[in-house]
Order: structure tokens, then C-alpha cells, then sequence
């Protein structure tokens, strides 16, 4: 890896991976997330021995390039010698069976929202500006 782990590259990575990675392989890794055990083959734990003992080029080359007939896409841009994303992953995934609960709560305010998760934040909006006050109640209630 031409990068070292520093807290700010960790910090950029742990962005990146809670933005983009998350939604299948979880916040800490695990693969358990609504998705990861729906891919054939699942989503694998991201800390597992097998998985941390893979040298920093063969996890580049997953991220950048992809695994064929499976779930996980080709996230690299332009010729791997320019792709210093994948290199903060791959600090950030070797980082992964040391992260903290306090790493994995900043995460969530970077993961991204659902459908549902916009609708409400959209009423929570709307009836903050008070704008509509009385469409926003009866959709909440209407919702439960």
C-alpha cells in the first residue's frame, strides 16, 4: 500500500466505506445487513482471519476491480495507480477488527437513508418550517 494509516485517512475511509460500503457489508464488517446474506456467495465478514490476512494488493484488487458473479462491484476509477480510494479501504478494512463503538456510531450519520428514513425526515422538515402543518400530522398518523 503506497499509503499509511493515519487518523485522517482512516477518517476519510471510514466516510467512504460507511457512504458506499455499508448498505452490504455493515458498518463494522460483519455482512449482516438486510442484503449481505441475500448475495450468492454472502457478503463475507469483512474482520475474518481469512479476510485480514489477505495482503493489502489482493484486497486493492477486489475493490478496485470487482469479483465476477458475485455482488461485489468494481468501485475503481481510472487506472489502479491512481486509485487512492481503494487504498484508504484497504487501511480502513485492515483497521476493522480494532474498530470502536464510537467509530461505528460516527458511521451512521454517514450511511445512507432510505426511502422511508427521507419520507420522515421530509415531514420532520415540513412541520418544523411549519409548512403544512396539518397534511404533516395526518400522514404521521396515518403511518403509526
Amino acid at each position: 500500500n503506497p499509503l499509511h494509516s493515519t487518523p485522517e485517512i482512516l477518517a476519510e475511509a471510514r466516510h467512504h466505506f460507511a457512504d458506499h460500503c455499508a448498505t452490504c457489508h455493515a458498518n463494522d464488517g460483519s455482512g449482516k445487513t438486510h442484503m449481505g446474506p441475500n448475495f450468492y456467495p454472502p457478503v463475507p465478514d469483512l474482520r475474518d482471519p481469512v479476510i485480514q490476512s489477505m495482503q493489502p494488493g489482493e484486497l486493492f484488487y477486489v475493490i478496485h476491480s470487482g469479483i465476477r458473479f458475485t455482488g461485489m462491484p468494481a468501485w475503481g476509477k481510472g487506472p489502479p495507480e491512481d486509485d487512492q480510494e481503494s487504498w484508504k479501504l484497504v487501511l480502513f478494512i485492515q483497521h476493522l477488527p480494532n474498530i470502536t463503538p464510537e467509530e461505528i456510531a460516527e458511521m451512521k450519520k454517514d450511511n445512507p437513508l432510505t426511502r422511508a428514513d427521507r419520507e420522515r425526515q421530509e415531514m420532520l422538515d415540513q412541520f418544523l418550517s411549519g409548512e403544512g402543518c396539518e397534511n404533516t400530522i395526518t400522514k404521521a398518523s396515518q403511518r403509526g
